[in-house]
This record gives structure tokens, C-alpha cells and sequence, in this order.
């Protein structure tokens, strides 16, 4: 058991597939999976969305019992902003993904400021799938960016080749932090890869979310 200790899970509120018609929104598994883990550890979770109020949700597994556990506590409608909630109370963020992600994540002020301010307060960042889009415009107060020179883990084009959206997100992920440093570290699509660099944790794709928490607890524990 980790004690004394908090999480802020954080999702994204934008909803639209780029011009696709389709709706799409935090990734129910990434959020979930993280939040069962941590939970089981003794740790406190709240959750933060962009908008606050109650994020869209994309790929929910109503037969899922981490996700069923999820969804009954928490109170996704009533979500703060990043704005509304304190770097000082939490030891991690992690950054649940989902394709909305990459429309809201990486130029929200608000939710950099957090992230960084978490940092480097001691505190843990991580991020998996299309969560770490929130790392490509993070900067430290030295205005360094954090992934620059640490290895990460992220969805990966071949992945986003895959499912046929390389041509609607705004970039390209693993580009992107590759542009600003980060050494992308790809495992074959679709298979659980988690990479921690110091207290940066990050996971490819949704088969890397408990991986990824897993993580964040051992760092958290070995504290």
C-alpha cells in the first residue's frame, strides 16, 4: 500500500473525429484500468478533465469490470478544470489517452502548468497511448521542454496507420515528441510497451495502461 498519497487521472473533453462525423473522447480503459490499479495500492484518485464537467468517452466495455467499478465512483459530471485543482495535493498525473487528446491536451495552458508544477514538485508525470500528446508543449520552468532527452513510449504512426486516422489527427504523436527531443521508443503495434525514465512513465497503447500504473505505484512506493 502506498500511503498518504494521491493521483489526478486527467482526460480530455473534446469529442469530435476531426471532420470524420464520429465522436471520440477519453479512451474508457485508459482511464479505468489505471484507476483500478491505483486504487487497489491504497491511493486516493480524483480527475481532471480540459473543460471540466463530464468528458466524452470513446471505446466503453459495458462487460468490463474495472471499467463498470470506474464509471459507478466516479463522479465524471461534476470533473473541475485544471485550473480549479492544486499541483501541492498530488504526488502524479497521469494522462489517460483516447483520440480527443490530440486536439485538447497539448495547448491547454492550464493543464502544462499542472503537469509541470507536479513535476517538479518531486512528483510523478505519466501518460499512455495518445495521453502523451500532453507532453508535447510541456515545459519546465526553465523553460526546457520534459521530454526533451528522455526516452518515451506512444501510440506509434504504424499504429495510427492502422486505424486509418494518420490522415485526421492533427500530427503525428511519435513525431511530435521526437521534434521536441524525446528518443520514441516503438514496440511492435498494438503490444504492451512501458518506458520510465526517471519519474516519466509512459505506455504505447491501450494494452500498456496497467503497465503503466504499475509503474507509477513502484515509483510512488519507492519514494
Amino acid at each position: 500500500m502506498v500511503a498518504m498519497t494521491q493521483v489526478l487521472i486527467a482526460l480530455t473533453s473534446h469529442s469530435e473525429l476531426g471532420d470524420t462525423g464520429r465522436t471520440t473522447g477519453f479512451y474508457a480503459g485508459e482511464a479505468a484500468e489505471p484507476w483500478a490499479v491505483f486504487t487497489a495500492a491504497g491511493i486516493t484518485v480524483d480527475v481532471v478533465s480540459v473543460a471540466g464537467g463530464r468528458p466524452p468517452v470513446d471505446g466503453r466495455d459495458e462487460a468490463d469490470a474495472d471499467q463498470n467499478a470506474f464509471f459507478a465512483a466516479v463522479e465524471l459530471a461534476a470533473t473541475p478544470k485544471p485550473s480549479e485543482v492544486k499541483a501541492a495535493d498530488y504526488d502524479a498525473i497521469f494522462f489517460a489517452g483516447g483520440h480527443g487528446t490530440m486536439w485538447d491536451f497539448p495547448d491547454d495552458a492550464d493543464l502544462s502548468h499542472l503537469a509541470a508544477d507536479v513535476y517538479e514538485r518531486g512528483g510523478v508525470v505519466a501518460a499512455v497511448c495518445h495521453g502523451p500528446a500532453a507532453l508535447v508543449n510541456l515545459r519546465l520552468s526553465d523553460g526546457s521542454h520534459l521530454v526533451d532527452g528522455r526516452r518515451v513510449a506512444a501510440f506509434t504512426n504504424a499504429e495510427e496507420q492502422a486505424t486509418g486516422l494518420a490522415g485526421v489527427v492533427p500530427f503525428l504523436l511519435a513525431d511530435a515528441l521526437s521534434a521536441r527531443g524525446a528518443v520514441h521508443v516503438p514496440a511492435p503495434e498494438f503490444t504492451a510497451q512501458v518506458i520510465v525514465d526517471g519519474r516519466l512513465v509512459t505506455g504505447q497503447n491501450p494494452a500498456s495502461a496497467r503497465g503503466v500504473a504499475e509503474q507509477v505505484v513502484a515509483l510512488l512506493a519507492g519514494r
